[in-house]
């Protein structure tokens, strides 16, 4: 099979020849630096040397970032700390000492006037949105033998982000017909800015979402108002997404968000990643609740990995047969692979994915 066909029948619940070999989130720079010690080539990506299909993640060049961008620049600089604006106007403090962390001093959208200045930012007329296209690059993706996605925005996230978490609960308690408000002007710029690129490049695999709106113990918000508020953009944008023939549509999400799946998939969203197990998740549960409804991609303990070999094969084994043999699962660690993690425990659980791969 190509790349491509492996996918979809993988996330069709199909009879793919083995799963796909992606990472999902991919791996610290120091991880990288760690592993070109222990044996890795300086010259050579690591989706090649570690045998990766490509198509992991990979997206059409649509750009929904807010256009013009902030200046970044120094706003202070005190007794060791330092605050800059970035380029997406949140105001962060830095801490230089032994151990460098940063802080959130201000936001930009306080208030409904703060919006209104931001949202001019989200045009999807900006020459920026459609940039990185050309005729070479629409050929090699209508002629290409791996699966791509688009990036389909954020409901929450992104104004998470733009507020403060403390900033877009206040306004969940104090004014929710702002916050609806909100999240319908970003469903239609999201929608306004994907729809010509799916117009001019049909066959688009998969779709991503990205929300990060969960901890280690469920949701940063009430269930009840994700049902009131973000169910009915979700269907918005995962309903131009199937007009467009995309039917595999996944939430990137970190923390637990067993509560949440639910609606997700109520709202037409069938797929979940990194699945941490550090924040409850566990993908053979999963499995078991919800059937062939719901592609899985992850859920491979990062922490065992940083131990011995024994450990990383115990991970393995108490999860992979079972998802496999029930397809629907592409194996990956669930985030980014940490410095902890020596190479050849990195390789000893890619060996062991492949051989249950190809003995399924």
């Amino acid at each position: 099979m190509t790349e491509r066909e492996r996918f979809r029948e993988t996330s069709h619940f199909g009879s793919p020849d083995r799963v796909p070999f992606w990472e999902v989130i991919g791996y610290w720079d120091k991880t990288l630096e760690r592993w070109r010690t222990e044996g890795m080539p300086a010259d050579v990506s690591e989706g090649t040397f570690f045998g990766l299909d490509r198509g992991g993640w990979e997206k059409i060049d649509v750009d929904l970032g807010i256009d013009p961008v902030f200046p970044v620049e120094l706003i202070e600089e005190v007794d060791g700390s330092r605050v800059e604006q970035g380029s997406d106007g949140v105001w962060r403090r830095t801490l230089v000492g032994d151990r460098e962390s940063t802080q959130f001093v201000r936001y930009p959208v306080e208030t409904r006037a703060d919006w209104e200045r931001y949202r001019a930012r989200l045009d999807p007329s900006s020459p920026k949105r459609h940039a990185g296209r050309g005729a070479s690059r629409d050929r090699e993706i209508a002629e290409r033998s791996w699966p791509i996605a688009v990036s389909a925005g954020s409901v929450f996230g992104w104004l998470r982000n733009w507020m403060g978490l403390e900033g877009i609960a206040l306004a969940l308690h104090d004014d929710q017909a702002w916050v609806q408000r909100m999240m319908e002007e970003v469903t239609d710029f999201i929608i306004a800015t994907l729809t010509p690129a799916l117009e001019r490049l049909p066959g688009i695999d998969y779709a991503v979402i990205w929300e990060d709106m969960c901890y280690n113990h469920g949701s940063l918000i009430s269930p009840e108002h994700v049902r009131m508020l973000m169910v009915p953009q979700y269907r918005r944008i995962t309903g131009m997404l199937r007009a467009h023939g995309i039917d595999v549509v996944l939430v990137d999400c970190d923390g637990n968000h067993d509560e949440l799946i639910p609606l997700w998939l109520e709202a037409g969203i069938n797929g979940v990643f990194p699945l941490e197990i550090a924040a409850g998740e566990d993908p053979v549960a999963l499995r078991k609740r919800y059937g062939a409804d719901l592609l899985l991609v992850g859920g491979i303990d990062k922490r065992a990995l940083a131990k011995d070999l024994r450990e990383v094969e115990r991970e393995v084994m108490a999860k992979a047969p079972f998802l496999l043999e029930h397809g629907g699962w592409i194996p990956s660690v669930d985030h980014a692979v940490p410095p902890g993690v020596p190479l050849g425990n990195y390789q000893h659980y890619l060996a062991l994915i492949r051989k249950l791969a190809e003995r399924g």
